[in-house]
């Protein structure tokens, strides 16, 4: 250990390093993270709540049909869903909870890129694994600190694999790494030993790979929004199973049979193909770098919205009817083009290919503003109500996108990603004026913007979605802030609050 870091080198049982680090980790071996560190991790886990929150009242598919598979499995020493009191198998709980969290695909993000520490792998990520966290800590009677420390552990093991290791390279869907640090961390919550978590780990990463085949297709299904919930079940019933005494495979990084060592052959035999480091105190942990979507949308579109209300907020004209603007020119880098502007999203007809499409997102963006007569991130902020049917189909919508171009800005955008969201927004009115955003870097949310209004907007989303599920808003905010401060009664308490149901959204 070096530097307020753990190195696992690549000539290295890492499976066993990361079981060791979890250990030491919760155990409090090392010094406390600093405060900035567990305020940023509150900050996130809020933020997952709600959209969890309004994901169940608003009767969305795959958390619905996850929530009740989890109800047929009553355990007395289980744990809860959220808002429930009905304690169920704490694999099915989390696999309830995480698909709650994930299905607007509006939680945080984390984009692989640690140039400091010349890790840039450039794998995505999200902050979709928080309820592993909390299973254990209702389990183990833990406080709120402790509690959020797995929570910063879950995160900073999955963020610093996403740095070193590029599942997507290789058509792997990136729950992988979250799902390595839901093994790992809620093994060692429940006492295993560092030769345990690596049996579950390996017992993961052999038999539980998801493919990108789950986000593939000309409209996507619930596998893409359930996809790490399903990771995060297998993960803690193989870290369940190894607690048992069932021995996985072993050292599963350097094993030549095994994804990591399958897909990038390293340069000298009995290595895995990069070396590891975890952050052990501190300040410059995985989830500080980590960013924050200000609403349902696919982060890599986000410097496109920022240059969008950037222009409009400057040439109010551009609101004053639907033919003011004749084309809008948007550049952006690789893999965004590929993602958010495959062919087959220009006509979304579901709410998960709609979130995926850059030329839906900004179409609605346009269309709420000229409606509105007035642009800002919360004024346009995208919630579930922009994405149903009648939403999909508005025909000012789908007039305005086909007025978009989306091209590949090459070389000079790819160079400036994942540094940032280099993006540019390039507007012609109908009267022949052209108007440019200039290069979008760091829109508002990205770890690295400055505006100072992240706080602000973060509550402002907050309270939009929840709002969706509970009475009392206010109340729900109070209950899942000041988690340093919660005991272990309020933790076990966590999700005990009254939770709505709608017919849709």
């Amino acid at each position: 250990m070096s530097d307020r870091f753990v190195r696992l080198a690549r000539n290295e049982n890492q499976a066993l390093g990361i079981g060791q680090y979890a250990v030491d980790f919760l155990g409090g071996k090392f010094p406390e993270p600093d405060d900035s560190v567990y305020r940023m991790v509150e900050r996130f886990h809020l933020d997952s709540v709600a959209c969890a929150v309004s994901a169940l009242a608003c009767g969305t598919n795959a958390p619905k049909v996850l929530r009740e598979e989890a109800m047929e499995y009553p355990s007395h020493d289980g744990v809860p869903c959220l808002g429930s009191r009905m304690l169920v198998m704490p694999e099915k709980a989390i696999l309830a909870n995480s698909s709650a969290a994930r299905e607007w695909d509006a939680n945080g993000t984390n984009f692989g890129y640690n140039p400091k520490r010349g890790h840039t792998a450039g794998e995505f990520g999200h902050n979709d694994f928080y309820p592993v966290a909390v299973a254990a800590a209702q389990l183990l009677g833990w406080n709120g600190r402790q509690t959020l420390k797995a929570m910063i552990a879950i995160d900073e093991i999955r963020g610093r694999l996403a740095e070193v290791f590029a599942l997507k390279n290789h058509k792997i869907d990136h729950v992988v790494h979250g799902g390595i640090a839901s093994a790992a961390v809620f093994a060692a919550s429940l006492g295993a030993t560092p030769r345990q978590i690596e049996s579950a780990i390996g017992l993961l990463v052999a038999h539980y790979i998801p493919f990108r085949a789950i986000r593939a297709g000309k409209q996507l299904s619930d596998s893409k929004g359930a996809s790490a919930a399903i990771t995060t079940e297998m993960a803690v019933q193989a870290a369940r199973r190894a607690l048992r005494g069932f021995v996985g495979p072993a050292d599963i990084f350097r094993n030549p049979e095994a994804i990591f060592c399958l897909f990038e052959p390293p340069d000298q035999p009995d290595q895995s193909p990069f070396d590891l480091e975890l952050a052990t105190s501190g300040s410059d942990f995985a989830v500080m770098g980590m960013h924050f979507k200000l609403g349902l949308y696919e982060h890599q579109s986000a410097g496109a919205i920022q240059g969008l209300i950037d222009l409009l907020t400057e040439h109010p004209e551009l609101l004053e009817s639907p033919d003011a603007v004749r084309r809008i020119e948007i550049s952006i880098y690789e893999p965004a083009f590929s993602i958010i502007g495959d062919p087959a999203k220009r006509d979304p007809q579901t709410r998960q290919s709609a979130d995926h499409s850059m030329v839906y997102i900004i179409a609605t963006l346009l269309r709420k503003a000229i409606e509105q007569k007035q642009a800002g991130w919360k004024e346009l902020m995208l919630v579930p109500a922009d994405y149903n049917q009648r939403a999909l189909h508005h025909p000012l919508t789908r007039q305005i996108m086909q007025r978009i171009e989306f091209r590949h800005g090459g070389p000079e955008f790819d160079a400036k990603y994942p540094d940032g969201i280099p993006t540019t927004v390039e507007v012609e009115t109908a009267t022949g004026k052209r108007y440019s955003s200039g290069l979008v870097m760091y829109p508002e949310g990205h770890a690295r913007n400055t505006s100072g209004r992240l706080d602000d907007l973060l509550e402002h989303k907050f309270r939009r979605l929840a709002s969706l599920g509970v009475r009392d808003v206010d109340a729900l905010y109070r209950r899942f802030t000041g988690m340093l401060e919660k005991t272990s009664d309020e933790i076990h308490q966590l999700y005990d609050f009254e939770l709505l149901e709608q017919s849709g959204y």
